[in-house]
């Protein structure tokens, strides 16, 4: 059971005038142990949608590889864009089943997702028992989401851009860091605008010493 590997993490959305933002740290462990310090943990599941990952690994990866072809099938069967709400629906009933199935390994899991449809821009907290929440401004989960409400509570503003958005989110992510051990070893942010998914900045952080 201590050789699980999970992203004890911090994952971040923020909603903003132009776009949405989706930030996380770059580490995965298990127990004490750094197990990878270059997992991504943002993934796009089309052009315009992506979400973050928290918890078990293996479990995260293998219901967003369903997520992503059930979403693909849908797009060639309908020929119609698949809306956020619809592909945060199909996520949560796949977390809903996974968790409450027997199995030596707890399944834990939990995502927020972003993106954009013929609606706008939308934000979602997918919780580990299968809840979906729409969020209007911010959300964040994992072992370092105490430390980033903190900041984000004093220094989000409602209509900011995405410009200030990353910005944000970046300086939410170094808080973390600093205090949770679970949390580190880079940053990863992309942003969903009217132009779709794009990686903005991808960063590891080096913590080896020459002398």
């Amino acid at each position: 059971m201590n050789d699980v590997v999970k992203s004890g993490t911090t994952t971040i959305g923020l909603i903003c005038k132009d776009g949405v933002v989706l930030a996380t740290d770059k580490r995965a462990t298990t127990g004490y142990l750094v197990a990878d310090k270059n997992i991504r943990k943002i993934y796009n599941l089309t052009d315009s949608i992506a979400v973050t990952m928290a918890g078990t690994v293996s479990d995260a990866q293998l219901l967003l590889r369903y997520t992503k072809a059930e979403l693909n099938l849908k797009n060639i069967r309908t020929e119609q864009e698949i809306s956020v709400r619809e592909a945060a629906n199909l996520i949560a009933r796949m977390v809903y089943s996974n968790v409450r199935s027997f199995s030596a390994i707890p399944g834990v899991s939990q995502f927020i997702m972003g993106g954009k449809d013929k609606e706008g821009f939308h934000l979602f907290d997918i919780y580990p028992d299968g809840t979906v929440t729409e969020c209007e401004d911010y959300v964040c989960s994992g072992s370092g989401s105490v430390v980033a409400y903190g900041v984000l509570e004093t220094l989000y503003k409602q209509n900011m851009s995405v410009e200030d958005g990353v910005k944000l989110a970046v300086k939410v992510l170094n808080a973390a860091l600093q205090r949770d051990i679970a949390s580190g070893s880079g940053i990863d942010i992309v942003t969903i605008t009217k132009d779709g998914f794009k990686r903005v900045l991808e960063k590891e952080i080096e913590t080896k010493f020459d002398f």
